[in-house]
């Protein structure tokens, strides 16, 4: 599909009029990637302000109707995107955050599918593996259809990071972070490569770039209150490959089946993603003690699972 016909007809929800809602929006709005932009917030001036700033640049950006609406406005959308939730504060872990959370997740899944029935739901609330999984249980919807942001933005970190140490475009770093979009995460270093070439660095400034990558979102936060600018580019980038059925490999948060060894979690790993949500997997084969903290991350949030689905 040509890319000047994926606003035709299509509509993306934005659930949360915070900073990472509204600059998502934002995002798609500049870029033009639907025909109709929806903003549904508690604060329905806050959604209603944004929206109507946004219509203000039409002139210079396009035709996307943007407006302020309910959950009625669900139905027909391709994408609802939830970003609603309590912000992660200075020092406080993704995993933290999950009691507050989880109930807001969960009211708002139940509010979408009262609308909605086969569109794609894209959760990128913190802890957004934990989220996701819930947000799945929840909606009821075949889990393809139900993904999380993942390890996307953490993926984009570290090949920017690589790309400052080997002096080339990030563009033309393959690299992966896999595992939980938090502290558990991990870098994939046996398959990043430069154009085929494995990366090459030693073993210090390895450590130094996965340290950077894992703790970016805490050195934003103690600096400016919030993350949202990269954030709202990953979750125009997974919008983008499922209005076009790009069929993209994205690093996005998905239901586990035997991955690894890994199943009935989500995850961030990499994942073909198209019309449909996600259509498969790909095995990355990672190393021993790659595949062991791959593990070790899944368990830690099939822990905080457990806990917050009160079976222990």
């Amino acid at each position: 599909m040509p890319e000047q016909n994926a606003a035709n007809r299509s509509r993306i929800v934005v659930i949360g009029a915070g900073a990472v809602g509204a600059t998502s929006a934002y995002t798609l709005f500049l870029r033009q990637r639907a025909a109709e932009i929806v903003l549904i917030d508690t604060r329905k001036d806050k959604a209603h302000g944004d929206a109507l700033d946004m219509n203000h640049g039409m002139p210079f950006a396009g035709s996307t109707k943007v407006w302020a609406g309910d959950y009625s406005d669900c139905k027909g959308a391709d994408v609802v995107v939830i970003t609603a939730g309590t912000a992660q504060a200075p020092g406080e872990t993704r995993l933290d955050l999950l009691k507050k959370n989880a109930s807001i997740v969960r009211s708002i899944v139940r509010d979408v599918v009262k609308h909605n029935s086969d569109g794609v739901l894209l959760v990128a609330t913190n802890p957004v593996d934990i989220l996701s999984y819930l947000a799945w249980k929840e909606s009821g919807w075949p889990a393809n259809r139900v993904l999380g942001t993942g390890t996307l933005l953490d993926t984009a970190r570290f090949r920017y990071l690589i790309s400052q140490v080997a002096h080339v475009d990030p563009r033309s770093i393959h690299a992966h972070i896999i595992g939980e979009h938090g502290d558990s995460e991990l870098p994939v270093w046996s398959r990043a490569n430069i154009a085929g070439v494995p990366v090459q660095l030693d073993d210090v400034r390895k450590d130094e770039v996965f340290r950077q990558t894992r703790d970016a979102a805490y050195e934003i936060i103690q600096a400016k209150g919030a993350t949202y600018y990269a954030i709202a580019l990953a979750v125009d980038r997974i919008c983008t490959a499922i209005l076009l059925n790009e069929s993209s490999v994205l690093n996005v948060s998905t239901l586990l089946t035997d991955y690894c060894g890994i199943s009935d979690v989500y995850l961030g790993v990499p994942t073909v993603v198209g019309a449909s949500g996600v259509s498969r997997l790909i095995p990355l084969d990672p190393l021993p003690n790659e595949l062991e903290l791959l593990q070790k991350s899944a368990e830690t949030l099939k822990q905080n699972l457990r806990a917050i689905l009160g079976e222990e």
